[in-house]
């Protein structure tokens, strides 16, 4: 009980330690690692998104924002909260060919969770109980760019289960595209030399 309790706790320490400092380390191939902590609101339509950057191409993220359900048994459009782990797969290789990555400009596969309930959806023409909740379980692929002025695009699109409670269940794909402002800090991310061993 208490081994549990302090490994929390630990946890909770080291995430919570300031961003500046592990927020642009470089790896041993000279590769920055993506931003520590990344907050971006929405514009347009209300939505924010969190982004926790764990390694070198690997975050996690929650947000808040409107998202497109398209399956077998039809459509809900609304207000969704979505649920990513982010693997970057081009992050190295966009930084090498001198493009930029600040505010994790890369592209990314994810595995994705994302909840529909039915008083936040502003169309839907699915046959069920009125007060109904979707949830879809899928992989995804997505963009996310952000420029120097922190203005952030992000387009995801990707094909999965949507498990429903008062709606049929079914596959289908998800579409969920943002357009916002990063709030959190961001640097340049400029090439570093690489340190020269000496003999």
């Amino acid at each position: 009980m208490y081994k549990k309790y302090h490994i929390t706790l630990g946890l909770f320490f080291l995430l919570s330690l300031p961003s500046k400092a592990q927020q642009f380390i470089e790896n041993w191939d000279g590769t920055p690692n993506l931003e520590r902590h990344q907050v971006t609101f929405n514009f347009f339509v209300p939505g924010i998104r969190y982004e926790l950057g764990l390694f070198k191409n690997v975050s996690i993220s929650n947000s808040f924002s409107p998202g497109l359900a398209y399956y077998q048994e039809g459509y809900t459009f609304g207000f969704v909260w979505h649920t990513r782990v982010r693997y970057y797969h081009n992050f190295k290789t966009r930084y090498d060919m001198n493009k930029k990555v600040i505010g994790n400009s890369a592209n990314y596969i994810a595995p994705a969770r994302s909840v529909f309930w039915q008083p936040l959806q502003i169309s839907n023409n699915l046959d069920g109980q009125k007060n109904f909740s979707l949830a879809f379980y899928g992989l995804l692929y997505g963009l996310q760019r952000t420029n120097e002025k922190g203005f952030n695009t992000t387009l995801e699109f990707g094909f999965g289960y949507y498990d429903g409670f008062g709606v049929p269940s079914g596959y289908g794909p998800l579409f969920n595209f943002t357009f916002g402002w990063v709030a959190t800090n961001r640097k340049s991310r400029k090439a570093v030399g690489k340190p020269v061993l000496l003999d």
